[in-house]
């Protein structure tokens, strides 16, 4: 059983933050890896990616969406409240070194995944640039938190509403043309969003990784629901990644796979609320 010491709805009651008590995995988890959760006896697996972590506090931190049966358990759990079962940490840590200039990209709630990995960078001693970007300003999530481990931030939102408009990928492709000492693009967000990033650095033959969120079971390599296409070949995100490189990646053939279920979590997470 694992105690949720802190709750925090971030945005519009759909994104929340969990503070949770696991000190062995805050202990071990480096950035970019995950945890595999289970709210109840009867609860389905679920990943999510270590937002944050307090290694003396023996605190991890996690941030999900609502979109689904399970995330909307999650919401109704309160601080003092536990979560089931929680396995960790999982997949391997993004390969962090100094190596200059890097610039973060972070789409919804990827935000809450870049910022581990843009900290570790920044505390590496690399020179951060970070892109974050939402639908509006009310979906804006971890703006301080990332002002702090960043050199440079710009925020986007696709109408307008705060900060620059339009989305993630034009202040990308603004740094690309006028920077020649870009070393490495890190992205994470929505599959389109990881794909047209990838479009834009591989143009001008810019390193560039992206951490991959496919249906995931068991996260230790046995189910194989997580498969991806890597260079042609079978990978698979739970013990291969999340991390791979972005020129790399089938997304289309990713965002079929991902998709595969959207109808069956919308009807049960309709007959979950009636």
């Amino acid at each position: 059983m694992f105690q949720i010491s802190r709750k925090q709805e971030l945005a519009k009651g759909t994104i929340v933050r969990f503070d949770i008590i696991a000190p062995k995995i805050a202990k071990k988890a480096q950035a970019g890896q995950f945890i595999i959760l289970r709210v109840n006896e009867t609860g389905e697996r679920i990943p999510m990616t270590i937002a944050d972590k307090d290694e003396f506090a023996g605190i991890i931190t996690i941030i999900f969406q609502v979109v689904g049966k399970t995330t909307a358990l999650m919401r109704s759990l309160n601080e003092g409240d536990f979560i089931r079962d929680i396995a960790g940490p999982l997949g391997r840590p993004a390969e962090v070194e100094k190596i200059g200039t890097v610039v973060m990209v972070g789409g919804g709630t990827g935000v809450a995944i870049l910022h581990h990995v843009a900290k570790a960078f920044k505390e590496a001693g690399n020179y951060v640039i970070s892109i974050i970007g939402a639908r509006d300003k009310e979906l804006v999530i971890l703006e301080k938190e990332m002002e702090m481990i960043s050199d440079e931030l710009v925020v986007t939102t696709d109408d307008g509403s705060y900060g620059t408009r339009g989305f993630v990928t034009q202040p990308l492709e603004k740094y690309l043309q006028e920077r020649n000492d870009i070393k490495l693009v890190y992205a994470i967000g929505p599959l389109i969003m990881m794909k047209t990033v990838c479009g834009l650095t591989k143009k001008c033959d810019t390193p560039t990784i992206v951490s991959l969120n496919p249906i995931m079971i068991d996260g230790t390599g046995m189910c194989g629901g997580c498969r991806v296409s890597i260079d042609d070949k079978v990978k698979f995100a739970c013990v291969d990644g999340p991390d791979f490189d972005g020129h790399q990646v089938n997304f289309d053939e990713l965002m079929k796979r991902n998709s595969i279920y959207l109808k069956e979590e919308k009807d049960c997470l309709l007959f979950s609320i009636h």
